[in-house]
């Protein structure tokens, strides 16, 4: 009796110890149970033959549930059979206009909408790999992309029709066919597929179209932000897929639970873990082109969402916004978020200041295409034990007393905007495109009121030019998305190096861009004006009150 009472009161102090210093360790435990129950599935998925996709997946919840809500869009909602026919389509009319097999790789150049979900899942149908594009890169940077995937068709978006115009002679040199989602035809070389599109059957299609895929198949192509150059590309092959889908289902979210979508879908935690993991759990997107703090409180109430999911900024956004009575009350459930890292506390002693995370089934090794040599300088290996592998993120981080990881800073020559990587080195070589700049040192600079760091440019002039503020923003905008082009630049007579010829930034970055403390011309970039501006102290004390958006 006495020994039982013993264990039992042992038992419970126990519990007490572990909810005191370990005050996560139960919600752990849940969270490995729900991971390993995952990947005991996705073990199953490997051996299933036929192969079971994501698209075979979509299919059985259409079966299951035709009329539920699958997408809602600015005020009009598309249920589950209706996207399955949209994609059937889509898929009929590339099949007969593009003569797509499978294994064909297609580039998707789409913003936020529900066109994106149908045109990917009748590529998917077809079993052809899509390529996920950034809709907010152009020239140089877009070309590159098709270097990396081999995509020999684009389907792009009407509003983006003037990106794809700038590079279309290069493109019809590579053999690249372009469609237009538009039904207008007006310029040579791009092909408008509306038409075919809303006249094609949306008879279902056989799965012998796409009869060789397999776990190991690539399924999508996903773009880095270029941090360290310009966008590489990761190959995802299915078995990826389908683990990036199951963080939903592991984060305790059900079919019942109405998902919100505001990350864009080229980027990995928007597609895979958002959409993709949508249509694994069976539940309902809430789609938006872009996030919108002011906007948010009023999707949740109108939509009823139960889940969102967001990357470090977005709550920043949301908590610097005013009180609204109207917003005080709601039934807020899950916040599946990004930053978990597989890191530990014995990192910060041994490997400082850069750090690094484990290559493990857990955290997923990135497969860069093409770019075998580049995947290897990021790798580390007899780290702790001779024979161990430790994959170097670039990114600065710190840990609380709760053992929560944050993002501090990225480590090297980049920096980040928006949530946006930033290559400094990659932003130099444009701004050395423009004809008066001769040199030039790019870095991020603090910004009272936001996270992460703004671009700034300190630059040397061509002898006898003056700044030309109307051309260097042009030469920006066509080579680089917007959160990459630096807000600021600095002119100097000269640029301050190291003795092995490095630019010096700390003192830059540390000088910031106050008129009052810096005596070199400053200029503020003014998107709405299209040009650089003279920064006077008017517009510095603005952009500091926030009163100027950045």
């Amino acid at each position: 009796m006495y020994v039982w009472i013993t264990l039992l009161a042992g038992l419970a102090l126990l519990l007490a110890l572990l909810k005191t210093f370990s005050t996560y360790f139960f919600q752990d435990c849940v969270y490995m149970y729900r991971a390993l129950g995952f990947g005991i599935r996705l073990n199953v998925y490997k051996r299933k033959t036929p192969f079971y996709s994501i698209v075979d997946c979509f299919l059985e919840a259409v079966k299951k549930h035709p009329r539920k809500a699958f997408i809602h869009f600015e005020g009009k909602t598309y249920s589950y059979e209706e996207v399955d026919k949209e994609s059937n389509k889509v898929a009929n009319a590339l099949r007969s206009e593009a003569g797509l097999r499978e294994g064909d790789s297609v580039a998707l150049f789409l913003g936020n909408e529900p066109r994106f979900v149908w045109t990917w899942l009748g590529l998917a149908k077809l079993g052809c790999p899509a390529a996920l594009l950034n809709f907010n890169i152009r020239s140089k940077s877009l070309l590159h992309c098709f270097s990396c995937c081999g995509a020999k068709v684009l389907i792009a978006a009407a509003e983006l029709r003037d990106a794809v115009e700038e590079i279309l002679p290069t493109l019809k040199e590579k053999g690249i066919t372009v469609y237009l989602l538009s039904d207008e035809r007006t310029t040579d070389g791009i092909q408008c597929i509306g038409q075919a599109i809303a006249k094609a059957s949306d008879t279902p299609l056989s799965p012998s179209l796409r009869s060789n895929i397999h776990i190991r198949t690539t399924a999508l192509y996903i773009y880095t932000s270029g941090t360290t150059g310009l966008p590489k590309a990761a190959y995802v092959t299915h078995e990826r897929v389908w683990a990036s889908s199951f963080i939903q289902g592991v984060c305790g979210v059900t079919s019942e639970d109405i998902f919100y979508i505001n990350l864009p879908l080229y980027h990995s935690a928007g597609f895979l873990i958002g959409l993709v993991g949508s249509i694994e759990r069976g539940n309902t997107v809430v789609l938006r082109r872009k996030f919108s703090a002011s906007q948010f409180w009023d999707d949740c109430r109108k939509y009823n969402i139960t889940v969102m999911q967001y990357i470090g900024e977005t709550l920043r956004y949301l908590c610097n916004m005013p009180k609204v009575k109207a917003h005080m009350v709601y039934n807020y459930e899950n916040l599946p978020n990004n930053g978990k890292c597989e890191c530990t506390l014995r990192l910060a002693e041994k490997v400082i200041p850069e750090c690094i995370v484990t290559v493990s089934q857990i955290c997923l090794e990135a497969l860069w295409d093409s770019a075998t040599t580049k995947t290897q300088t990021r790798r580390l290996s007899d780290v702790f034990v001779k024979g161990d592998l430790y994959f170097n993120s670039g990114d600065l981080l710190r840990i609380d007393k709760d053992k929560f990881v944050y993002f501090h800073d990225r480590v090297g020559d980049t920096f980040r905007w928006k949530g946006e990587n930033v290559a400094t080195t990659e932003v130099a070589d444009i701004l050395t495109m423009v004809d008066c700049i001769e040199e030039a040192n790019v870095y991020g600079v603090k910004v009272e009121g936001h996270e992460g760091r703004i671009g700034m440019a300190a630059v040397k002039l061509k002898e006898g030019r003056g700044f030309d503020c109307i051309n260097t923003c042009s030469v920006l905008a066509n080579y680089l998305p917007v959160y990459a082009r630096p807000r600021f630049i600095r002119i100097q007579n000269s640029l301050e190096v190291t003795g092995t010829f490095k630019m010096k930034k700390v003192k830059l970055v540390e000088e910031g861009f106050d008129p009052t403390l810096i005596r070199d011309p400053l200029y503020f970039l003014d998107l709405t004006q299209k040009k650089y501006i003279p920064l006077s102290q008017e517009i510095h004390k603005s952009i500091l009150s926030q009163e100027i958006k950045l």
